[in-house]
């Protein structure tokens, strides 16, 4: 499966593991988005009622943990996270408004069509996640 991202969810992942109390978010992304069948990803609350392709608003680390917004393309095999942000600390809040969810879906559909996406990889001991401008 591939994985892309859009520069919003790009921007915040940065912040937040800049700070101490959010370090976890890079591990809780790749334990729970890395080396799985797209089929193994549709957990979570669906945001559309699309079988094909779910947008999903997920918990990671529990409760209390972070919330992750993504699209999964399941015939392709691609994965557009779209945005995260914490429940708890400095940056925590519930949950992102109607508006911004709606917001999110629209700017995903675009950057696919534009290629305006960064492709996520695992550098070689698996440790760290690596943001590629796709071209």
């Amino acid at each position: 499966m591939t994985i892309y991202c859009l520069e919003d969810f790009k921007v915040e992942f940065e912040k937040l593991i800049s700070k101490k109390s959010y370090k976890s978010l890079e591990r809780e992304i790749i334990k729970y988005f890395f080396n799985k069948p797209a089929k193994d990803l549709c957990s979570g609350t669906r945001l559309n009622h699309s079988s094909d392709a779910p947008y999903i608003k997920k918990r990671l680390k529990g409760r209390g943990g972070f919330r992750c917004y993504f699209l999964l393309i399941i015939k392709e095999e691609d994965l557009y996270l779209m945005f995260v942000h914490p429940k708890t600390g400095n940056f925590g809040s519930e949950n992102i408004t109607d508006e911004s969810k709606a917001y999110l879906y629209k700017k995903v559909l675009d950057c696919i069509k534009s290629d305006d996406l960064y492709e996520l990889e695992l550098d070689e001991y698996k440790k760290h996640l690596i943001f590629s401008k796709k071209s």
